[in-house]
């Protein structure tokens, strides 16, 4: 009895995939059917297998492990002679960073020699990440062969591992075991292998990453520790530089620090034999200057085609060739110091990109605290020395002055009473002088003590000339202050009374043979400087340029400058200009 179809439905029949059995005899059905249970069979083996592999996988969190399992894993489910994991660059170039093997044995991977670089065939999956099938390698056009040595391989599969919406790398497959081609179901194993070794790589990613930031907050730590067991300045910025080099597996770490308004100076280098050091930068032409101007951390991924780049570094012996950089400023709450400074060689770019720009920021900061605590530290120790020399200036000023002061006058009143004497007279009398001159000396300790060196005062200029004049002389000059010389006499006025002071002095030390020498400074509508000696004199063929020095310094000034100079009666110089 023939079936009527009901109406709205198709008529009933064998399936697409059954046509070709329609006629067939028992023994071929059978053989069919035992085809398609076999074929069910592998899949299920291979699902329970992929399932298996993603375990594996997952139980690893170290990224060099996790990516030799997983061509291992592709061999076993594909059934594959080789494999092969081509792991990209994050560079803009897109070639292959590392190149995983499993299937070659230690002898021919030397004999065939470097690994490939991404380039031909591995090119073509890595410009269009797809699968691709081949029956013959050799058959495909962007194929360049096999270097000498290399096995041979004839089928290929080629498939990408993506992380989330880049890829990561390719997974590559050759020589299936059976001499058969690879087929759809082996592209469609490998293919969820590759996604779930994506998932599998980001995880060892962020472990590595969470590896990373634990190693800066570590170094932060130590940096911190330096600081707190009251190393210098120098000491802790050193160590942050090598530490943030070390840790950011850069070429080249430098601390760059302000010296004034217009100019850096390269204080600390991390990575660089030899004590060769760059010269100071310029604030509009380096990228150092940039970032201090800013306050903002910069990121060059080559810094050989940046306008803003000082490329004298590069240049200098031991010194990495350009590449990316990464500089961070050394904040503090008075400004920026300075900038860390982090590069690689072009040859190490993907170090570079594997570096996030706010943990070396976050722990610049460090260095910048190094900074501020020194400069705290080092202003406590000035004050307490400056306290001590208050306390030292004020028992010299009313305890031996006024003993020194009080002897005096006993002596002056002696010398009356024994007029009848002259020798003793005379000899009290040279005693009082004497003691008069040691009372100026200490009044003009006292003022020294209570003078910053890098004060800049004329008082303490010439008192430092003078002194550093009395060791080659053997003896110390006479000094004396008339008027209100630090008041009136300013900055400019002083680099010039300096110059002329150091010139005169020089020339009493190199050419008078002086036993005595007397500084004079006077200060009032003029600034008179007067330098003598009781030398031999200026002989009549002596060179006079620093003379000549002197007088051009004076007429620049509107003053004048004299020389008295007799043979075997000494040397006068008196430098005058006006104050104002």
């Amino acid at each position: 009895m023939s079936q009527v179809p009901r109406e709205g439905f198709a008529p009933l029949g064998p399936s697409a995939s059954l046509q070709p059995l329609l006629g067939a005899g028992l023994e071929e059905l059978l053989r069919e059917l035992l085809q398609r249970v076999d074929e069910i069979e592998e899949d299920q083996q291979r699902l329970r297998g992929l399932l298996d592999a993603v375990v594996l996988l997952a139980a690893d969190l170290s990224l060099d492990r996790v990516l030799d399992r997983i061509v291992e894993l592709a061999c076993q489910l594909s059934g594959a002679r080789y494999a092969a994991m081509g792991v990209l660059d994050a560079g803009s170039a897109r070639r292959l960073e590392a190149f995983v093997t499993h299937g070659l044995t230690a002898d021919q991977r030397s004999v065939i020699g470097d690994l490939p670089h991404g380039r031909g065939l591995l090119g073509e999956i890595i410009d269009r990440p797809t699968p691709l099938r081949l029956h013959d390698i050799a058959e495909h056009p962007s194929s360049y062969g096999f270097p000498e040595g290399h096995p041979p391989m004839r089928s290929f599969l080629g498939v990408p591992v993506r992380l989330r919406d880049r890829v990561f790398g390719n997974l590559y497959l050759t020589e299936k075991t059976n001499g058969l081609d690879f087929t759809e179901r082996d592209e469609a194993v490998v293919v969820a292998l590759a996604a779930a070794a994506g998932v599998v790589v980001e995880n060892a990613q962020l472990y590595e990453e969470g590896v990373r930031r634990e190693r800066w907050l570590a170094a932060t730590a130590e940096v911190a520790g330096l600081l707190g067991s009251r190393q210098d300045a120098a000491q802790a910025l050193q160590v942050t530089a090598d530490r943030a080099r070390e840790i950011a597996q850069a070429d080249l770490a430098t601390v760059v620090l302000r010296r004034s308004e217009t100019e850096l100076e390269v204080t600390v280098v991390s990575g660089v034999e030899g004590t060769a050091r760059p010269a100071p930068l310029t604030m509009d032409g380096s990228l150092a200057g940039h970032v201090v101007s800013t306050g903002e951390a910069l990121v060059v991924p080559d810094v050989a085609a940046d306008q803003r780049t000082d490329l004298q570094a590069s240049s200098l012996e031991g010194w990495p060739r350009s590449g990316p950089a990464m500089l961070v400023p050394l904040r503090t709450v008075e400004g920026v110091e300075g900038v860390l400074a982090l590069a690689w060689s072009a040859e190490r770019e993907a170090q570079f990109h594997a570096v996030d720009v706010r943990l070396p920021q976050q722990f610049a900061e460090q260095a910048a605290l190094a900074l501020q605590v020194a400069r705290a530290r080092a202003d406590q120790q000035r004050l307490m020395v400056f306290e001590d020399r208050d306390r030292i200036g004020r028992d010299l000023h009313d305890l031996v002055i006024q003993r020194l002061f009080a002897v005096g006058l006993g002596l002056e009143n002696t010398a009356r009473m024994i007029e009848d004497r002259p020798d003793i007279a005379e000899r009290v009398s040279t005693a009082v002088d004497d003691l008069d001159d040691t009372i100026k000396d200490i009044r003009r300790t006292i003022f020294a003590l209570s003078a910053s060196p890098e004060s800049g005062d004329v008082r303490s200029t010439v008192l430092e000339l003078t002194e550093r004049a009395s060791r080659a002389l053997k003896f110390r000059p006479q000094v004396r202050f008339t008027g209100p010389v630090s008041s009136l006499v300013g900055p400019e006025l002083g680099a010039h009374v300096s110059a002329v002071l150091g010139e005169a002095l020089s020339n009493v030390v190199r050419h008078a043979e002086a036993t005595r020498a007397d500084v004079s400074l006077e200060a009032g509508d003029e600034v008179v400087l007067t330098v003598s000696d009781d030398g031999r004199g200026i002989a009549a063929d002596a060179p006079r340029s620093g003379l000549a020095n002197m007088s051009e310094r004076a007429a620049e000034l509107g003053g004048s400058c004299t020389v008295e100079s007799a043979a075997g009666r000494g040397t006068t110089v008196v430098w005058r200009v006006p104050t104002r």
